[in-house]
């Protein structure tokens, strides 16, 4: 049976489909709290099986299907390969500890909200994960509330704001390299289209910090924490403004346009003379890329006792108390002990099993469908966009993982875009202001639980003043409706952004 002869689905059996992979999916990661690979990967194979014996599809177009959709994303597969590189190489040349350490030294009573926000920012940004920013500075910036007297689940929904932040603007991220790719936009077109509708929210939630934040204005801070934090890294990297040059060097890469390929391989290379300048060998150096960088100083630290104890500090010239040493080493080691290439091997193969669910998906015809019963009556951009944001939050909610919220919506709504002649970076954006950004507010979402246990506040408890988490997709929302930076495609192919469509 040919394409043009496919039995088309009805939207009773696509939507039939989606809420029986949904009930798989959720399923195995919410009930038996296994990874999300094999849920999608019998999902899938629930797919195949309806086109094949429903649809009467041949296996050969449900194949090519999946095998499009994961070609569309290997050029973002290679992106996050040079990010884990970039993660560990800039670890080992002391450009992640210089970004924390100068981060650290902003801290002031009377700004601490505003001053949690920036920091984490600041790390997520540098390492593009919301996880390990939470993970570390995040419960670091918890136990220094703790002795203001700031409410734990505020505390947490800034740390989270600010995490978020940095992990959907950073382009080490693995989902935003995920969105465009799936989107069929380019890596710095969506971080440029996502500036229109985060930068203004990131300044809600910075006015907010503040107003908050007068209230605490008389709290001390824990500054023996974070003056351990501070002399332990500069006794384990080379703490310095040199390391501000790798970011700095990217990011003007970025802003002449130059493919993030070669942008961030320059990241690397740059890092990695400073690495070998520092003293560093070419083992080792290549074992950062390679296999990330693991803890030295603090690592030691973390794991000595009674005089062992004593004789490191002394020797590193450290002047710690041991029990505030044994924490902050721990603490210290978790947090730089990361990244290289071999660590987004986990990530890569879950962007295939969900890419390839998607493909089959769509190549059955159940995305055609249900996007076209949601999309015939929109008639606006607002509401084209508020369509995506729905199906983002819904996915979060039902299916439980990140990363399917961006990639079934974007597979889902990638034809309706074009068809309306928007360009595909409003598409990526659109997904991660709701797909990225929402899934730390769902309890049982895998971001959500993991947020909630390393921060040890209820995910309903800091969902409130998750500010940026929430507000970002509404501000998404109204500035499409107002027809603010919306991105058109045009008849050669480029992007414009205009109020109408040129």
């Amino acid at each position: 049976m040919s394409k043009k002869q496919q039995v088309k689905p009805g939207l009773g059996l696509s939507i039939g489909v989606f809420v029986a992979a949904a009930v798989i999916i959720s399923f195995g990661v919410l009930r038996l709290g296994v990874d999300a690979h094999i849920p999608i990967v019998f999902s899938a194979v629930l797919v195949c099986i309806v086109g094949l014996t429903v649809l009467k599809m041949p296996w050969s177009q449900i194949e090519e299907g999946g095998l499009n959709a994961i070609a569309v994303a290997l050029q973002a597969v290679v992106i996050l390969m040079i990010i884990g590189m970039v993660i560990g190489i800039w670890i080992q040349s002391g450009v992640v500890p210089t970004l924390i350490y100068y981060g650290l030294s902003i801290l002031s009573p009377s700004i601490f909200l505003l001053a949690t926000l920036l920091i984490t920012s600041i790390v997520s940004i540098s390492t593009g994960s919301s996880w390990t920013t939470s993970g570390t500075v995040g419960i670091a910036l918890m136990g220094i509330a703790h002795g203001l007297g700031i409410p734990a689940p505020l505390t947490a929904g800034i740390v989270i704001s600010g995490a978020y932040f940095g992990d959907k603007m950073s382009p080490l991220s693995d989902t935003t390299n995920l969105a465009p790719a799936v989107a069929g936009a380019n890596l710095f077109d969506h971080i440029r289209a996502m500036v229109w509708s985060t930068g203004p929210t990131y300044l809600i939630v910075a006015a907010i910090c503040i107003f908050l934040g007068m209230r605490y204005a008389g709290g001390a801070l824990d500054a023996e924490k974070i003056s351990a934090m501070q002399q332990m890294m500069q006794a384990e990297f080379n703490i310095g403004l040199l390391g501000f040059l790798p970011p700095v060097l990217v990011i003007a890469l970025a802003m002449r346009k130059t493919p993030a390929i070669p942008g961030l391989f320059a990241g690397v290379l740059i890092a990695a003379i400073m690495s070998a300048l520092q003293g560093n060998g070419i083992g080792d150096i290549i074992d950062a890329i390679h296999y990330g960088y693991g803890a030295s100083v603090s690592g030691e630290i973390a794991g000595a006792e009674g005089e062992a104890l004593l004789n490191m500090l002394s020797q590193f010239n450290l002047n710690i108390a041991p029990e505030m040493a044994a924490e902050v080493g721990e603490m210290l080691s978790d947090l730089v002990s990361r990244g290289g290439l071999d660590s987004m091997m986990w990530t890569i193969s879950l962007i295939f099993c969900a890419l390839f669910f998607g493909g089959v998906m769509e190549a059955c015809g159940f995305l055609e469908t249900i996007v076209g019963s949601i999309t015939r009556q929109v008639k606006t951009v607002g509401g084209m966009m508020g369509s995506v944001i729905g199906t983002c939050f819904l996915a979060n909610l039902f299916l439980g993982d990140q990363y399917l919220s961006l990639v079934i919506p974007g597979r889902m709504f990638k034809t309706a875009f074009e068809e309306k002649g928007l360009a595909p970076r409003m598409l990526s954006r659109a997904t991660e202001d709701a797909g990225t950004l929402t899934s730390a507010l769902i309890p049982w979402n895998t971001c959500g639980a993991f947020q909630s246990s390393v921060l040890g506040v209820p995910t309903l408890a800091y969902a409130p003043y998750a500010f940026l988490n929430y507000l970002n997709p509404i501000v998404s929302l109204i500035m499409s409706y107002m027809k603010i930076g919306i991105y058109w495609r045009k008849e050669d192919g480029t992007d414009v952004v205009a109020r109408e469509k040129p």
